[in-house]
């Protein structure tokens, strides 16, 4: 993956970076969120983008 597009997703309840995903951000401007299953809360959160 190009370190360009790559971007970290954090979960909004224990604050860890548990997915690395990648965007197209000449397209997408804003910061992504998305449901995902965190490992440390054992349960699905909301995990948003971080710098």
């Amino acid at each position: 993956m190009s370190q360009d597009n790559l971007i970290k997703l954090e979960c909004s309840e224990c604050h860890r970076i548990n997915y690395h995903s990648k965007k197209n951000k000449k397209i997408i401007k804003n910061r992504i969120e998305l449901k995902k299953h965190c490992k440390w809360c054992k349960k699905h959160t909301i995990h948003k983008e971080t710098k």
